[in-house]
């Protein structure tokens, strides 16, 4: 079985080695892996994947290995094995990620990318992309620089005053700042910083603060774009450079004017719920304009279509940041002195969560789970889909919150939503929907157990859950919790009979998987029981058994 990729992606790089690939080559190759993602190099495979053989020269992978740490600074650390494949040897370097700014020993700097066949290239990185680099690992922050040319004339007094109304009208902002007089607030909020003993702006406090054809004049590329399509017709299409104060403002004001709410009723009261989260989308817009690169050029973009809301932004996920641990990475961002001073100032989440508030969002009025699924290396986009809201499940969480006194936890929302669509779910298939860790989701289960929000059956591997006899007499489907719970696992034989009966006889284990969506396992222990009844036989064995039924 063939252990090598078959093609070349931004991790994967193929090098023929038969008439014995340079050394510099290499080194080059091998610079441009460890300053983008790290990977593997496998010298000896020819482009197109097909195995041709390491040269002699290049069969010790210790001398490899000392020849790459020798050629490069600072020295890379590689991993180097002759591995056969095909019955010929091929020389696998597994290349680590690194956690700097590597060069050639000849001064060269070079990083990877996808042309736009899709296949990898080396190409240079020059000196305005190193700060991007060493912000992407979480080694400089550029929102703490002080920004070349700036003067305390560049900071808008105005915009001062729209931040101290917003410290004082928000909850989350420090009361205590107000107090300061203005010098000494753009200090507490790190606004500015002391160079060679004069005060001058940072690039966060031009951010937020400075005048607005200061900021476009010496960020060019803090840029932002609000568009609203409505099918193929432009409504709003706004590019800005204003600071991001009155931006948050301003978006907010745009949002409502098309975020319809419906109103539905909830004891005594009517509540409206709104086409798009309020709390999602400011989180989204906190977020998309705290992580974004400042180094690069292009824009944050919030659009409002058909589909549903986008929110986007240059600069790919922070080191250690994927969409697999979104929910559970430590929090930490591309900017942290600007993402401390939106905190202070009360316009994002002091506990640097706001993730949870995104995924909440949408969870608890039953629509589909916010989609980072199309963000690359590059950028990174938050698409929230335009869905009615599943008012009987809405009103559940609502009344279990209010039972409770305290609001779910992301986890138990979670949980409730994906047993919520797919009506029955294993831990495993759980812990596969959330990319949560099974200690977490079986300790989120039995609490959940415990207090009636989800109710269990069976044992062991095959053990499943639905939701609470509660939801389902919200919904007005006690029918389908019965069904859930008893009539499904009664009818199961003659189900199967049935099935096997219109195939001539013959039915799989498979079959019974698709037939009655359990486990292979449940599947083998249903057809066991027919066995021990004498109403099916085994016809043949191996992986494809088959099962035959017995006539009386």
């Amino acid at each position: 079985m063939r252990t090598i990729p078959t093609e070349e992606s931004l991790d994967i790089e193929f090098k023929s080695d038969l008439k014995c690939y340079p050394d510099h080559d290499l080194i080059e190759e091998i610079v441009g892996m460890t300053n983008t993602s790290g990977g593997y190099l496998f010298l000896g495979v020819e482009d197109d994947g097909t195995i041709t053989g390491v040269h002699k020269k290049h069969k010790d992978p210790i001398g490899v290995a000392a020849l790459i740490a020798n050629s490069t600074v600072p020295p890379i650390a590689v991993r180097a094995e002759i591995i056969n494949e095909e019955g010929k040897d091929v020389l696998k370097i597994e290349i680590p990620r690194s956690r700097g700014v590597v060069s050639t020993a000849s001064g060269k700097i070079l990083r990877r990318r996808n042309k736009l066949d899709g296949s990898p290239e080396v190409i240079p990185m020059y000196s305005y992309e190193i700060p991007s680099r060493l912000a992407e690992l979480g080694m400089l922050d550029y929102s703490a620089q002080p920004l070349a040319g700036a003067t305390l004339d560049d900071l808008d007094p105005n915009q001062r005053i729209r931040l101290r109304r917003i410290i004082q009208n928000r909850s989350g902002g420090e009361k205590s700042l107000l107090s300061l007089p203005d010098d000494e607030l753009d200090i507490a909020l790190r606004l500015v910083t002391d160079v060679a003993g004069n005060y001058v702006p940072t690039v966060t406090g031009m951010l937020l603060i400075g005048k607005e054809e200061r900021i476009a004049e010496l960020i060019p590329t803090a840029k932002s774009a609000f568009q609203v399509l409505e099918g193929t017709a432009v409504r709003i299409n706004e590019d800005s450079n204003k600071p991001l104060l009155e931006l948050f403002e301003n978006y907010e004001t745009y949002v409502k004017a098309w975020n319809p709410e419906r109103e539905t009723e909830y004891g005594l009261f009517r509540i409206p719920i709104p086409e798009f989260d309020w709390s999602a989308f400011r989180e989204g817009l906190v977020n998309a304009f705290c992580h974004r690169d400042y180094t690069m050029l292009g824009r944050v973009r919030v659009l409002i279509d058909d589909e549903g809301m986008t929110i986007s932004n240059p600069g790919g996920f922070i080191d250690g940041v994927n969409l697999k641990n979104l929910l559970t990475v430590e929090p930490h961002g591309r900017n942290p002195v600007l993402a401390d001073a939106l905190k202070r100032i009360g316009l994002a989440e002091k506990t640097g969560r706001g993730i949870d508030r995104i995924y909440e969002g949408s969870i608890i009025f039953g629509r589909p789970w916010p989609d980072y699924s199309e963000s690359t290396s590059r950028s990174v986009k938050l698409f929230i889909q335009r869905a009615k809201a599943d008012l009987p499940f809405a009103k559940f969480v609502a009344d279990e919150q209010n039972r409770q006194g305290k609001p779910l936890s992301i986890y138990v929302l979670m949980i409730l939503s994906i047993l919520n669509n797919e009506r029955r779910c294993t831990a495993e298939r759980i812990v596969e929907l959330t990319n949560l860790s099974e200690s977490k989701i079986r300790s989120a289960i039995e609490s959940m157990i415990e207090s009636g929000l989800i109710e269990a059956s069976g044992k062991g591997k095959n053990r499943t859950y639905i939701l609470g006899k509660k939801i389902y007499r919200e919904n007005k489907e006690t029918i389908q919790y019965v069904r859930q719970t008893d009539i499904d696992s009664i009818r199961y034989p003659e189900l199967v009979m049935k099935l096997a009966n219109t195939q001539n006889g013959i039915i799989t284990k498979q079959n019974v998987v698709e037939l009655l969506k359990v486990t292979p396992q449940q599947a083998y222990t249903i057809i066991r029981k027919l066995q021990s009844e004498g109403r099916l036989e085994l016809l043949c064995g191996g992986k494809y058994s088959k099962y035959k039924v017995i006539n009386p």
